[in-house]
Parts: structure tokens; sequence; C-alpha cells
């Protein structure tokens, strides 16, 4: 680490604790030159993931609108707010685990319904008919029936 005062590149470090959010590492450090000491921080460096909406459009990825689409979905159904949370950091952590700088936003909706159908069946054709844009009652008759169809061939 360089010296912010000789411009030094030796330096040790004295101390090193974790910040109060424990997402990085203050570290002490003093110039093995000019014996000076500063502070450096460490931090695991961020991707920046952008979404591709339908219509080619780029977006940074934005977790609390996810959220807010879930909690629409869910709204007067008895599902917890940690439960609505837990769907989001589990997808969260599966597009950062991807190392794609750039998803598709359909395939952010499939993992919500994915992961929706198994919580609560009510939320989940709430949210497939806004994400597949519903025109008429028979698309909404045909998500169900492949619903039911779906849950039929697990039990058995």
């Amino acid at each position: 680490m360089r010296c912010p005062f000789c411009e030094n590149e030796d330096s040790k470090v004295i101390d090193s604790r974790h910040t109060e959010d424990g997402k990085a590492i203050r570290r002490r450090r003093e110039c093995e030159h000019c014996s000076r000491r500063f502070t450096t921080y460490e931090k695991v460096e961020e991707m920046i993931l952008m979404v591709i909406k339908k219509d080619g459009s780029r977006q940074a990825f934005d977790r609390n609108k996810l959220l807010n689409g879930i909690i629409r979905a869910c709204e007067k159904r008895p599902v917890s707010i940690a439960d609505m949370e837990k769907i989001v950091d589990d997808i969260e952590r599966s597009l950062n685990n991807m190392m794609e700088k750039e998803v598709e936003s359909n395939y952010i909706g499939e993992m919500v319904m994915d992961r929706l159908k198994n919580l609560d069946e009510v939320a989940y054709v709430r949210f497939a008919s806004v994400y597949r844009q519903f025109t008429d009652v028979n698309t909404f008759v045909q998500e169900v029936e492949r619903l039911l169809t779906t849950k039929k061939e697990e039990t058995h």
C-alpha cells in the first residue's frame, strides 16, 4: 500500500478491524520509510448488474423494485416479509453467482415465479398475471391449469 505522505510503497499493518456493518475491514498502517500512520479500508468490489428489459433498454438491477413486485403479489396473503426478502436474497445471490454483467428481465421473472409457486399459489398467479401480461380470462385459466398439472405431477 502506497504511503499517502511520502509515496513509499512499503507499509506494515498495525491493526485490522471489521467495520460496524461488517462489510469492510479497516486497516491501520505504518509507512516503513517515514513512520507516519494512515488508515485503509478493504471491501468486496461489487459488480453492477444490468437488467435487459423486454424493449431492449437496460437498467441497473434494483432489489427494492424486485421486492416491491413480490410484495404486491403477496398482498393480503399469509406470506411474511421475511419470506419475501428471502426470495429476493436468493435471487440476488443467484444472479451474482452467475458472474454475468447483464441478465434479461424475463430470466429474473421466471426465478420469482418458481419461488412464489412453492410459497403461495395465489401470489404466484398474481405475479404471473402481471409478468406474463394476461390479456383475457383464457390465458389466466391456462396458467392455473398449468399450475394444477405441475402440482399433480409433484404429488405422484
